[in-house]
């Protein structure tokens, strides 16, 4: 079973325009909300994959119905440490070019109260499960040492991913974890320089592993990505296909990866699934994932080769 961990879980505003035009006035084509955040998005991918999976994290109670009411839907199990207040809306406005400009709102505060139960829950749901995936930003109240608590508790057989900024990341990887999934510009922040070639990308990730990773997934938007593990590296290549939104590819690509590690595949199989998984979410529009006829169809279409 796959546990996953969302500390920020936000309510996505998606609005479809012709054109963002900014400082005038925009009319909206289609306006749709989910209920989402990483890690809730990743526990939705791992369900349509036909895994089990249970979801965690904090949630706020205004909200918390709509959002248990959408995981039941997928059919993800919730087990979640409740907080007082809303939780936050992200804006996320699309425009015919597939531009995608984002507004993230930060959320209720925190209490220390609810992040020793949180951590504690995380330590009793883990031992249940054979993955552990974190992933998100972090409400207020909540410093980025939260990652490195949170994760410190799950046992050593767990295989950890994480899915963060380079803040929370630097913490995560002081516990060490078993995969990280980084994007391009997030690779590039953390590193702080421009990666220009894959060889770039690769020891950029070698960076990542010296600093307590066994393995990185580097997306590289509709280029594809990159697994490597320091010694082997591949590549794997997106399908063509037209984009109708890029939000949730990244959750989609972690949610087929976790997947892959749980069932034991190797490292070209889980790259390939995670391709697959990431290019057939953005054929869907909005804030929606991948479905699975879909990624069968593009898993078909893809191949991985080794980066010597």
């Amino acid at each position: 079973m796959i546990l996953t961990i969302c500390p920020n879980p936000s309510i996505d505003c998606t609005v479809e325009l012709d054109s963002l035009n900014v400082g005038q006035l925009n009319r909206v084509n289609s306006k749709t909300e989910t209920y989402s955040g990483k890690a809730l998005n990743v526990a939705k991918g791992v369900a349509r994959l036909g895994e089990e999976c249970i979801a965690t994290g904090f949630m706020f109670n205004e909200h918390a119905k709509v959002f248990e009411y959408a995981l039941t839907k997928e059919r993800v199990k919730h087990d979640f440490v409740y907080c007082e207040g809303k939780a936050r809306t992200n804006y996320k406005i699309i425009d015919k070019k597939a531009m995608l400009t984002e507004i993230n709102d930060r959320g209720e505060k925190v209490s220390r109260e609810k992040q020793t139960e949180l951590i504690e829950s995380v330590k009793n749901l883990s031992k249940l499960c054979d993955i552990a995936v974190m992933s998100g930003s972090l409400p207020l109240g909540v410093e980025h040492s939260f990652y490195r608590e949170v994760l410190s508790v799950i046992p050593e057989n767990v295989k950890k991913i994480v899915d963060t900024g380079k803040d929370n990341l630097v913490e995560a990887l002081k516990t060490g974890a078993y995969l990280v999934k980084p994007n391009i510009i997030e690779l590039e922040d953390y590193v702080n320089s421009i990666l220009h070639s894959h060889k770039d990308v690769i020891s950029a990730c070698r960076t990542l592993i010296d600093h307590g990773a066994q393995n990185v997934l580097c997306s590289l938007g509709s280029e594809g990505a990159i697994f490597t593990d320091g010694s082997k590296s591949y590549y794997c290549k997106s399908a063509n296909v037209a984009i109708n939104s890029t939000v949730g590819a990244g959750d989609s690509m972690v949610a087929s990866a976790a997947v892959q590690i749980m069932k034991g595949a190797d490292a070209e199989e889980i790259l390939r699934c995670a391709v697959a998984a990431g290019t057939a979410a953005i054929t869907t529009s909005g804030t929606n994932l991948f479905y699975k006829d879909k990624y069968d169809e593009i898993y078909k279409k893809i191949s991985v080769e080794e980066i010597k």
